[in-house]
């Protein structure tokens, strides 16, 4: 399966969270969507990887992803190095993504921008036909996505580009509360946690505006990049 976006995401729900009405966005009009996962999330304070792997799936039907893997990396504990570049670039090599979307490139969880890092390197080096992967016996060739783009989380970062999600705003919400052993929840007795209040849905809908806002749209989703746009049509920004 080739994809035209890969959304990897450090933990499960940060793609959920950051850039669900765009992935909704891009799927509306023809393109193909899969996600990386790095961890399970096994180190949060609510849920386990069972059931988060189950919310998983479940955000992945309502938002209609084409393929979803979870690389299984150690939560809090992974490293920007060269194992662990090579599972993310053997995922490239596979999918041969034109976009990708990445990581903050620096938040208040210190896996996603160490997940940014990993991402972007993992990318460059995908294109390098002297690193050799194999794929069930058979030798990849390479493949380096044409963009990395990183969604912007906790922590608030002056987007480069912001994209107009406000016609799937409520499949956004709908795939966040796939999550449901993460975030608000009053018949859940697990611990509170940084995420899991209804004041935390509230930021999430406020940034969403505040972004949206910016581009004279009710909600947005605002992301960096790495290297200048370029475009040949003036008319193609909003």
């Amino acid at each position: 399966m080739k994809l035209d976006i890969l959304v990897v995401a450090a933990h499960p729900d940060d793609a959920e969270l950051a850039c669900s009405g765009t992935i909704a966005a891009q799927i509306a009009k023809g393109y193909t969507v899969g996600i990386l996962d790095l961890t399970q999330g096994e180190m949060g304070t609510r849920g386990t990887p069972e059931i988060r792997l189950q919310e998983s799936e479940a955000a992945s039907k309502i938002l209609g992803i084409a393929t979803r893997e979870n690389l299984g990396f150690k939560d809090i504990f992974f490293k920007d190095d060269d194992s662990h570049r090579m599972e993310i670039i053997k995922i490239i090599r596979k999918y041969r993504p034109e976009i990708v979307l990445a990581n903050a490139v620096s938040d208040r969880h210190p896996d996603h921008g160490k997940g940014a890092s990993l991402v972007s390197n993992s990318c460059f080096m995908g294109g390098l036909r002297k690193i050799e992967t194999t794929l069930e016996g058979t030798i990849q060739d390479p493949w380096r996505p044409k963009y990395v783009y990183h969604y912007i989380q906790n922590n608030y970062i002056k987007p480069d580009f912001v994209v107009d999600i406000t016609e799937f705003w409520d499949k956004k919400i709908e795939s966040i509360k796939a999550f449901r052993s993460q975030f608000f929840d009053p018949n859940n007795k697990e611990p509170q946690s940084f995420i899991s209040s209804a004041e935390f849905l509230d930021f999430i809908e406020a940034r969403s505006r505040e972004f949206g806002h910016s581009i004279m749209v009710k909600y947005g989703e605002g992301f960096t990049i790495e290297r200048t746009l370029g475009v040949t049509d003036l008319f193609d920004l909003k």
